[in-house]
């Protein structure tokens, strides 16, 4: 017996804005550009390795965010294996953002000590500019993780 299911999986042009998943790529972008803007006006001089995880972890995903929007976008994702690279894409950026959110609450933290011990305006300022930072970031993972959890449904139905 034949299947009748088309082997249209994956929507492109202007559906991707009516599709459950690929409709998170716009607040993927925000998001995710928040967290590189909020993180990159903090100062990165007391902790920098994690700091720099988180700008990596922000810039990668935004620029493979911006292709794979584009690839989509412009119909390139047609062929059979890109319902699992769609999936396998979602969840490493899952997994990324999961572990720069845990680094840059961490980072946080330790800077909320020493900001709230110097009590200046300026200390103030970073400390809620990092605080922003640590929102966005977990809804960046939030939302990547949505991504995943619909694109392996699709992925499996494919």
């Amino acid at each position: 017996m034949t299947s009748t299911m088309s082997r249209d999986f994956l929507p492109t042009g202007g559906r991707i804005f009516t599709s459950v998943p690929d409709l998170l790529f716009i607040p993927e972008f925000v998001f995710g550009g928040l967290v590189w803007m909020l993180v990159a006006s903090g100062e990165l001089i007391e902790f920098p390795n994690p700091l720099g995880w988180v700008m990596f972890v922000s810039v990668f995903c935004f620029i493979m965010t911006t292709l794979w929007f584009f690839i989509f976008l412009c119909g390139a994702n047609q062929s059979g294996i890109w319902p699992s690279l769609d999936a396998g894409y979602h969840f490493v950026a899952v997994v990324f953002y999961l572990s720069a959110s845990v680094s840059l609450a961490n980072i946080t933290l330790l800077r909320g000590g020493i900001q709230f011990l110097n009590a200046t305006a300026v200390g103030l300022k970073i400390y809620r500019l990092d605080i922003a930072a640590v929102v966005m970031s977990y809804l960046a993972t939030l939302l990547y993780f949505i991504h995943a959890i619909f694109s392996a449904i699709r992925w499996k139905r494919s």
